[in-house]
């Protein structure tokens, strides 16, 4: 069995139970390295075989898979494997040769963020749509940026993007985004280096310059956390007083 892992956000404690115990019985584990935080292998067995991904293509992971396929199996991502994780392509391999797999969520790294930050991405009135997205870089978005920041009433998340703020940037000020809309930036969310910058779209980029690595950039509104309306899942509400009829009828 291939079991795909999310292993989280980066605090090796925000692993699922569930996978940490096929970690803690796994007889091969092949993680990203660049992404993976190592404490979070400290569970596997003395004698598991631990290979870091980094640096292998999908042919040498294909041929990894197919060397140990008879053994307990564990495929270990950052985050959620649903999200910038390339499984598709591994599971359709699997797929092709008729091999047993199950994926195992993870905590992605937008939620670790949240938590670090205190917030919440449905603030009511403000907004109730969360967008996950990436600003293109080399490698192509099918969805235009200005298409995703015409969104204004959604809380937008960009992962991968920490060097094209200039690019977010340049396309907010077309679609008229004030200066001041707030713009953060979270580098290795829940990591023991996590570090948090607060901004605007106007001078955030100067203040993550030095950020080559793992970062993530929530923008817009929604930062504010000020609700425009209430809501009524919680709000009390209002009784109107009825009077009855008090003609006598014959």
């Amino acid at each position: 069995m291939i079991y795909f892992i999310g292993a989280g956000p980066g605090d090796p404690d925000l692993i699922t139970v569930k996978a940490l115990k096929i970690l803690q019985d796994a007889d091969v584990v092949l993680f990203t390295g660049s992404l993976v935080p190592r404490e979070v292998l400290d569970v596997c067995k003395e004698d598991a075989i631990i290979q870091d991904s980094q640096g292998m293509k999908y042919p040498e992971i294909f041929d990894f898979i197919l060397k140990y396929k008879d053994k307990k199996f564990a495929r270990v991502h950052t985050g959620d494997p649903a999200l910038y994780s390339t499984i598709a392509k591994q599971i359709s391999f699997l797929k092709e040769q008729n091999l047993a797999y199950e994926v195992i969520p993870g905590i992605t790294a937008a939620f670790g963020a949240a938590a670090s930050l205190g917030i919440e991405y449905t603030i009511p009135g403000v907004s109730q749509t969360m967008i996950l997205s990436r600003v293109e870089g080399k490698t192509p978005n099918p969805e235009k940026l200005e298409n995703i920041l015409a969104c204004k009433n959604s809380s937008l998340v960009f992962y991968l993007s920490i060097t094209l703020l200039g690019k977010l940037k340049k396309s907010a000020y077309k679609l008229n985004y004030s200066k001041d809309t707030p713009c953060w930036v979270v580098e290795k969310a829940t990591w023991k280096e996590e570090k948090i910058y607060k901004g605007t779209i106007d001078d955030i980029a100067e203040k993550v310059s030095h950020i080559k690595g793992i970062a993530l950039i929530l923008f817009g509104d929604y930062l504010e956390q000020e609700e425009t309306q209430e809501s009524h899942l919680y709000v009390k509400p209002l009784h109107k007083e009825i009077i009855g009829d008090t003609r006598t009828h014959v």
